[in-house]
Order: C-alpha cells, then structure tokens, then sequence
C-alpha cells in the first residue's frame, strides 16, 4: 500500500511541475515583449516595384505617375 502511494505521489508531483513548466512557455510565447520589426521599403525600392507593376501592365501610366510623385514627394 505504502508503494502505491509513494508512486501516485511522484505521478501527481511530475505532473505539477510539468503543468507549471508548460503554462510559463506558453505564457513567455505569448508575451507582448517581442514584435517583429516592420520594414520599411526604401525610397528606391517602391520606385522599381511601381515600374515593374507598370512594365508589368498591372497599372496604367497615370496610375504609376502619381503613385510616383507620392514616393518623391515623401
């Protein structure tokens, strides 16, 4: 009798900690101390991607000079 209760001891003790260890890592993944930076694409940047998409014919040319005049006067 005395080792059943010695061994649901442990059990009910490892499960304790387990449950302890478990809810901290979910709480620190959770945390809001950690953001992602967000990137900002360079000036540069949008003004090759805006000539791609009119390359591309996914904007007209007045679509991609004002779009463009947006990025310079930034």
């Amino acid at each position: 009798m005395k080792r059943k209760l010695a061994k649901c001891m442990v059990l009910v003790t490892t499960g304790a900690i387990m449950g302890l260890l478990l809810s901290g890592c979910a709480w620190s993944i959770g945390s809001e101390k950690e953001h992602a930076a967000v990137v900002q694409p360079t000036r540069g940047q949008e003004l090759i991607d805006l000539k791609k998409a009119k390359d591309q014919g996914a904007i007209t040319e007045e679509e991609y000079q004002a779009q463009r005049k947006k990025v310079m006067d930034r």
